[in-house]
Formats: C-alpha cells, sequence, structure tokens
C-alpha cells in the first residue's frame, strides 16, 4: 500500500471576536500538533467526544477552511498534492487551487448531509449544480446521465433522480449526497459523522455504501469521523482517538477497541456496551469530571485533571508518543513510564 493522505503537525483554531490584530485575539486551540497518514485503501476512523476537535480536523483535512478558523502550523497531503491551508493573517490562500482540489482529490461529507438538499430542488437539479460548479461546460443531460450510471453501478435505484428530498427517506438522502459528493471520483472522502442522524439499519446500508466506494476504487480511501465506537469495528481499519484537540491513540482497529493503552481510550471503552463481551455483566461507567476550556488548556497531558493514574509530571510536561505494539502508539506519560520513577507507584495506587 502507499500513503495516501499524510498531515503533519497540523494546528489550529477559532479566533474570537475583538479588536487589535488577529495574532493577538484569544483562540479556541481546536487542533493541537496532529499528525497522521491515511493508506490507500485504508478506512481510517477518527473517534472522540464531542467537542474534541474531530469536525475541526476533517474540514482541515478537506481544505474548506473558513473564517474564524485559522491554522497556524502544519500541512496537508493528498496524492502527492498540498491542500492549501488558512494563510497567517486569516484569510484564504490559493483559493482558486483549494476550489479544483476540492471534489476532485478531496471531497466532504459533512454532519447533516441530508440537509444539502434543497427542499424546493428536485435531485437531478442538486446533481447539475454540484456539477457545473467544477465543469462549467457540462449539460444538464449530461450530469444526469452521469449521476444515473453511478447509482445503478452501486445498486441504487436511478428513479430518485426524478424525486423531491421531501419523497425520499433519511437515509436515502444521506446516500444520495454520498454518490454525488463522488461523482468526480476524489482521492479521499472526508466523512464528518454522516451516520448521527441515522436509524441502525440506514446507518449500515451507508457503510456498506462507503466501503463500495473503496472495492470499486471510486475513491481510494476514507477518514470517517464519528463519536460511535462501535461503527468503527465495520468501517475503519485503524482508529486515531481524539481529546482536547490532540490525538492520544493511534493504532489497528480491534487493538484501540479491544486493548486499549491511553487512560482516555479505556475510559471511552468503558462508556460503551461491547456486544461481542455479553450485555448482562457489563457496566456502563462514565469518563469522569469535563472536558477543558481550549482558549486556556491544561498544561502538559490535556486529560490529566481527569486521569485516574495521573502524575505530577502529567500536569507539567506534554507526553511522549510511544509505541504499545505494530503500528500502534499512544501518548501517556503513565504508558511510556514516569522518568522520575512514580509511574510504578501510581499504576500500583490505581488497581
Amino acid at each position: 500500500m502507499s500513503l495516501l493522505l499524510e498531515a503533519r503537525h497540523v494546528t489550529a483554531g477559532y479566533v474570537l471576536e475583538g479588536t487589535g490584530p488577529i495574532e493577538t485575539r484569544p483562540t479556541i486551540q481546536a487542533v493541537a500538533d496532529v499528525s497522521l497518514e491515511l493508506q490507500e485503501g485504508d478506512v481510517l476512523g477518527i473517534a472522540g467526544e464531542s467537542g474534541c476537535g474531530k469536525s475541526t480536523l476533517a474540514t482541515i483535512l478537506a481544505g474548506v477552511v473558513r473564517p474564524p478558523l485559522r491554522v497556524t502550523a502544519g500541512e496537508v497531503w493528498i496524492a502527492g498534492q498540498e491542500v492549501p491551508l488558512e494563510g497567517p493573517a486569516g484569510a484564504p490562500s490559493k483559493g482558486r487551487q483549494s476550489a479544483d482540489l476540492l471534489g476532485r482529490v478531496v471531497a466532504m461529507l459533512p454532519q447533516g448531509a441530508m440537509n444539502a438538499l434543497n427542499p424546493t430542488l428536485g435531485v437531478q437539479d442538486f446533481v447539475y449544480d454540484v456539477l457545473r460548479s467544477h465543469i462549467p461546460e457540462i449539460t444538464r443531460q449530461e450530469a444526469v446521465e452521469r449521476a444515473k450510471e453511478r447509482m445503478e453501478r452501486l445498486g441504487l435505484p436511478p428513479r430518485v433522480l426524478g424525486a423531491y428530498p421531501h419523497q425520499l427517506s433519511g437515509g436515502m438522502k444521506q446516500r444520495v449526497v454520498a454518490v454525488v459528493s463522488t461523482l468526480l471520483n476524489p482521492d479521499v472522502l472526508v466523512a464528518d459523522e454522516p451516520t448521527s442522524a441515522l436509524d441502525v439499519t440506514s446507518q449500515r446500508m451507508l457503510l456498506a455504501l462507503l466501503l463500495n466506494f473503496l472495492e470499486q476504487r471510486i475513491i481510494r480511501g476514507i477518514v470517517f469521523i464519528t463519536h460511535e465506537l462501535p461503527l468503527l469495528r465495520y468501517i475503519a481499519r485503524r482508529v486515531a482517538v481524539m481529546y482536547a484537540g490532540q490525538l492520544v491513540e493511534v493504532g489497528p482497529t480491534d487493538r484501540v477497541l479491544f486493548t486499549p493503552s491511553h487512560p482516555y481510550t479505556q475510559a471511552l471503552m468503558h462508556a460503551t456496551i461491547v456486544l461481542e463481551k455479553g450485555t448482562r455483566r457489563q457496566r456502563i461507567k462514565t469518563v469522569g469530571g469535563a472536558p477543558p476550556e481550549l482558549v486556556t488548556p491544561p498544561p502538559g497531558c490535556r486529560f490529566h485533571p481527569r486521569c485516574p493514574v495521573a502524575m505530577p509530571i502529567c500536569s507539567q510536561a506534554v507526553p511522549p508518543t510511544v509505541p504499545v505494539g505494530e503500528r500502534h502508539e499512544a501518548a501517556c506519560w503513565y504508558v511510556a513510564g514516569d522518568p522520575s520513577g512514580e509511574a510504578g507507584a501510581a499504576g500500583h495506587a490505581a488497581q
């Protein structure tokens, strides 16, 4: 497999309203020094609590950064092309290049994508508008034929092209938007919580459609963002867990979900019912405390105020990212071993 997407040390935040230069205003630090990779043919799942920065990271990976979001460091590469991010002055840079990449190199399936359909326009009008924005010379008939051929290839009923949004179920609207967003065969599809408003059956149908995109090489890789950890078992080969804007654990799906190393990942799994383990003896435990305020995030490890095995060094220094298995790593002082020698004592006390 070849490297398809690479994000390097991406840092970004939302600039709050105020006076003075944009660089001096308070900023919500939504993404902090995030680096990740996506291999061709893979699905990378990104999970975490609401507000942890998942959707912000999705917009950055898709190259749709707009104020008040401001990228202050890092870069994103997809299929050998750099995705233009926001410039230091707060205004989008290389705007035309970014528009050319969106849809052709990377496409985004946003949260609540079913609401992207205009209730007063038929689906075929939506298809024509989308394709015309990328291919100005395309005719309505050519656009509809392209969408019809794609739907037939994916096993969806082409008749939906003649329907209005109110005539379609929520699951069908979501799948239609997914198909339309990939009509230009982008290299990467960034799906930001696309199943959050769907019932279980519709969720499974959408996941099957996304995997079908990969099998038929309509797209080459997927970044799938969700707060529903069980979904990742069915679609993702690798999982990255985010907390307070940072990646805390990355690894193969089964290892991250069933033998997590980071205390935050462990807490998330304790708050999730794992059907494979049965339901009678499982106790649901919530993650104690609350996520930190990201205008002034905690020093050191951002999870330390809620961590059951926190040590003094956790509040003093950013933890290193250490390997815990094959292509599996975690950013944690307890996992790494506290250089002050207190890791063993803390671990013994927590048992």
